[in-house]
């Protein structure tokens, strides 16, 4: 039996990234951890989840979130350095 944690090192993804994924999508972790590997792996699929790790940024600014935004923007900066992803948005 495969557990959670089998599922996501079969990802390429961190647990906070594939965390970004459900919150965004509204989707339960494991099912975002499906969709993010696919993503992952597909052209232009690793540009779809910075944007939505970024837009959980603004979502916890716009709430007046500060302690979750900056938790976001550590995941932003860990998933762009690993994934090579130039960090030109700001």
């Amino acid at each position: 039996m495969l557990t959670y944690k089998d599922c996501v090192h079969l990802t390429d993804l961190e647990e906070d990234e594939i965390e970004a994924i459900a919150r965004h999508e509204r989707l339960p972790e494991i099912v975002a951890a499906e969709y993010g590997c696919c993503l992952a792996h597909e052209p232009g699929g690793e540009q779809v989840i910075d944007q939505m790790i970024r837009d959980d940024i603004e979502a916890a600014s716009r709430r007046q979130q500060p302690k979750v935004a900056m938790h976001w923007q550590a995941v932003l900066q860990r998933f762009e350095t690993t994934h090579n992803i130039a960090s030109d948005k700001a």
